[in-house]
């Protein structure tokens, strides 16, 4: 294999999700693609990397001082959905369903992998709050255990301000899922939100 191959198949194949085959297979793909459109691709992802930033107000990524949905007067502004990462934020988005505001915070608490809360923007959505007039804080974090940690110190966190409703999504067993291979978290956690049959 050529030296130059190696190396772009390497490059590629440090992006998340992306083994060697997939790798090689962008490296292929690259050389089949026009020149025009190679140097496109690479002048956005240099543009991208030297001018994106983040949100001063809700850490979403953005190319200017407040994203898009910061600086929409139309929003909900009272209602604030706190997420762990962009990616969730805009699964929410695509919903059309949610017309509040939104909060990253950058992870999950995870000692063991040494992120604590100081690494996350927790202090942020605290300062957002202090401020008022926030109504709801949703938590809409994943439900794995360092999730639930992360929802539980934001809760404990939150229990200054009596006023603001706190609330998280609705959690439990999927449509289509068996009961049988479900764990017991997740069981838990649809025992508790069950629901009156209308």
């Amino acid at each position: 294999m050529s030296k130059l191959l190696q190396d772009a198949v390497a490059e590629f194949a440090k992006l998340p999700g992306v083994g060697r085959r997939t790798a090689l297979r962008l490296a292929m793909h690259l050389l089949k693609m026009d020149s025009q459109e190679v140097e496109q691709m690479m002048q956005t992802i240099n543009r991208y990397r030297q001018q994106i930033r983040h949100c001063q107000r809700c850490n979403n990524l953005s190319d200017t001082d407040l994203c898009p949905i910061c600086s929409n007067p139309e929003r909900d502004h009272s209602t604030i959905c706190v997420v762990e990462q962009v990616g969730d934020l805009m699964s929410i988005e695509n919903t059309r369903q949610y017309r509040g505001m939104y909060h990253v915070l950058g992870g999950v608490i995870s000692p063991m992998q040494g992120v604590g809360p100081s690494d996350l923007k927790i202090d942020l959505l605290v300062d957002k709050i202090k401020q008022g007039g926030i109504k709801e804080v949703i938590l809409a974090i994943s439900t794995s255990v360092e999730g639930e940690t992360t929802l539980f110190y934001i809760m404990n966190r939150l229990k200054q301000y009596p006023e603001v409703r706190v609330t998280t999504i609705a959690r439990g067993i999927g449509f289509g899922d068996e009961l049988e291979y479900v764990d017991e978290l997740t069981i838990t956690h649809a025992m508790m939100n069950r629901r009156e049959v209308e």
